[in-house]
Order: C-alpha cells, then sequence, then structure tokens
C-alpha cells in the first residue's frame, strides 16, 4: 500500500507539472528567442502584458536586443498581467535551464515565494519597471517612479495656478509604481498646492475602469480641469475617447481645455502633445529597461556584481531590501521638447 501511495503521488506531481507546462506554452512564442549565441548562458524573459503600448514598444525593444546583442533567450513568455501565468513560465525557464530570469511583475506582492524558489535554486531574477516587495532580486531596472508622481503633481500645479479640481487615474495600489506614483502625487499636492482638489480613481490599469470612473467624476464635477494618467499605455485613448464624446477634448490654450499630464512617453502620447490633446508627459525609458534588463540579466548569468553609485549610463544604482536597483533617467516631455529625437517614443515604430 505505501508503494501504491508513492506512485500515486509521483503520477500527481507530473500532471501538475504536464498541466503548468502545458498553460505556460500557450503563452510562449518560439519564435521570440535567440539562439544565436548557444554557448552564453540562457536568459529565461517573461513580458508582462500585451495590453499596453509601452509593454509592447519594450518587448519590440528586447526582440530588437536580443537579436542584435545575440543574446541566448529561451523563448519569451508573456504573463498577461496574470501572477499564476507568470508563476507557471518561471517554473519552465527553471525546467529548460535559465540561468538568469527577466521579468516584470505586475502584482509586486505575490511573486515573493516565486523569488525565494529561484534564489534556492541559485537563478538570479532582474525585476523591470516594477521592485518586489519582498525576495531577493539581481538587479531592479527602474526609474524613479516617486519623481513621477512629483513631476505630475508640480505641472498640473503651476498649469493651474495652484487652484481647480484633479481626476487622478492610478494604477494598481497593489503594485509598487502605482504606490509611488500615488504617493508622491498626494504628498506635492498637500504641501505644494492645498487649494487644489484631487480625486483619486484606482483603476488596477485598466483603461475601461479609468474610462468609467472618470465619466461618473464628470458627471459629479463637470468643472473638473485637471487630469493625471499614471499609464498613458493604458489611460490615454479611452480618456481622449471619453473627453471627446463630452465635447470636453479642447487643444491646449483654449478656454475650457482640462490640463493632462501621463505618465510612458509612447509615440502616442506625444502625437496627443502635438495637437493640444494632453500637455505633458514623463517619459518612462522602454528602450533603456530592454537593453539594460538583458546587461544585467548576462552579467548576472556569468557572476558579475555591482555596488550602489553613478553609472556610466546617467543613472545611479541604489541598495534596496534584497537587493540593488538602477534608477535610469526619465524627462518631463511638453509641447517645448516633444520632438526631441533622443526620446525612444520618437525612434519607435
Amino acid at each position: 500500500m505505501k508503494l501504491a501511495r508513492t506512485r500515486s503521488t509521483a503520477a500527481g506531481v507530473i500532471a501538475v507539472v504536464a498541466a503548468m507546462t502545458l498553460v505556460t506554452a500557450c503563452n510562449r512564442d518560439s519564435s521570440d528567442s535567440a539562439g544565436s549565441s548557444s554557448n552564453a548562458p540562457a536568459i529565461g524573459i517573461d513580458l508582462p502584458r500585451s495590453d499596453s503600448d509601452f509593454w509592447n514598444s519594450y518587448a519590440q525593444y528586447l526582440k530588437k536586443d536580443i537579436k542584435s546583442d545575440g543574446v541566448n533567450a529561451l523563448p519569451l513568455s508573456n504573463s498577461q498581467n496574470d501572477v499564476t501565468k507568470l508563476v507557471a513560465n518561471v517554473q519552465v525557464f527553471q525546467n529548460t535551464g535559465a540561468k538568469a530570469v527577466v521579468m516584470a511583475p505586475q502584482d509586486t506582492g505575490a511573486i515573493a515565494s516565486t523569488l525565494d524558489t529561484l534564489s534556492a535554486a541559485k537563478i538570479p531574477v532582474v525585476s523591470v519597471d516594477t521592485r518586489p516587495d519582498k525576495g531577493d532580486v539581481y538587479m531592479v531596472v527602474r526609474a524613479d517612479n516617486k519623481a513621477y508622481g512629483t513631476k505630475a503633481c508640480e505641472y498640473l500645479g503651476k498649469q493651474l495656478n495652484g487652484e481647480g479640481k484633479v481626476a487622478e487615474l492610478q494604477g494598481a495600489l497593489d503594485s509598487i509604481n502605482g504606490r509611488d506614483r500615488s504617493e508622491a502625487f498626494a504628498a506635492c499636492m498637500k504641501e505644494k498646492f492645498p487649494k487644489i482638489k484631487v480625486f483619486e480613481l484606482p483603476t488596477d490599469w485598466k483603461g475601461d475602469v479609468a474610462s468609467a470612473k472618470l465619466q461618473s467624476l464628470l458627471a459629479q464635477h463637470p468643472d473638473l480641469n485637471g487630469i493625471y494618467m499614471q499609464a498613458g499605455g493604458v489611460f490615454l485613448q479611452p480618456t481622449l475617447a471619453l473627453l471627446e464624446q463630452k465635447k470636453l477634448l479642447k487643444p491646449a490654450g483654449q478656454k475650457g481645455h482640462i490640463t493632462i499630464i501621463s505618465n510612458d512617453g509612447i509615440p502616442q502620447e506625444f502625437d496627443a502633445i502635438r495637437k493640444g490633446q494632453i500637455d505633458a508627459t514623463v517619459s518612462q525609458p522602454a528602450d533603456l529597461y530592454a537593453k539594460y534588463a538583458l546587461y544585467y540579466a548576462q552579467a548576472a548569468a556569468e557572476g558579475k556584481t555591482f555596488k550602489p553609485g553613478k553609472t556610466d549610463h546617467d543613472s545611479t544604482i541604489v541598495k534596496i531590501p534584497g537587493g540593488l536597483e538602477d534608477q535610469l533617467p526619465a524627462p518631463l516631455v511638453t509641447k517645448d521638447n516633444v520632438d526631441d529625437k533622443t526620446l525612444w517614443g520618437n525612434n519607435v515604430g
């Protein structure tokens, strides 16, 4: 009987692993594997989602850099904003020989056990754009998200002359990015522009949720004169569509214009700035996220180490709980510099 139970348990484990592999395979694309540097350490890369123009641009840069740099990347996976899929994808990376893993966990609190598993297996992790709440990481490649919130606050506050009503389309508050941007924006408004009323609208990074909540807010406060979008990649189009429907999409400089600042720096935001539909955005460096995610993943697989301090690429590495973070520059973009060719949003198809 003991032998029968052992065989039954083993069969169950195999079935679970097979099911996880099957689920993960549905989210993988073998065409994204580099295959050009088989002697280099294998790198597992999970894309976080495909419903955002920003993350789609990041994916485009990743694939380009994988090929140009000869990175030995395993077939890319996409966890589609689902931590369960991310866990399964990472398991496949581990089973197929990854020597380092690149991920961008959207739920930064739920990934801790997976990080512990990878740490125990001595597989270093590079986290892009998001910093896990717990667990060890080799490097976080990220911009200063508190600075995003502060820059948005200062820009809106000055444009509105310190008075008015602002809708804040927040990201997911279970994400450190959503928390950092929201907390910094709130602190700045309270300190510098106390006469501006801020309406915080949590959206879980979902454009349809943002649109629905903004529509309800406009019905209650038709005199709203400012909007802060924490992610232009998911909020821009639904927000502009709603304002146009309500006949509130008036160009900058015209009476009744709602001042809008965003975060991401995608080409669509730049076009909206040129048209006067929105006023500014803070450009997240999708190109540098891809470049340095691969750089640090290869370095980690080769056993290299880094220390806090200034880098040779205009950023600063800082110590964080569980590892290090390379804080890349993220400039404010307005009509004055929207055509700057050094901005990645002007160089992507």
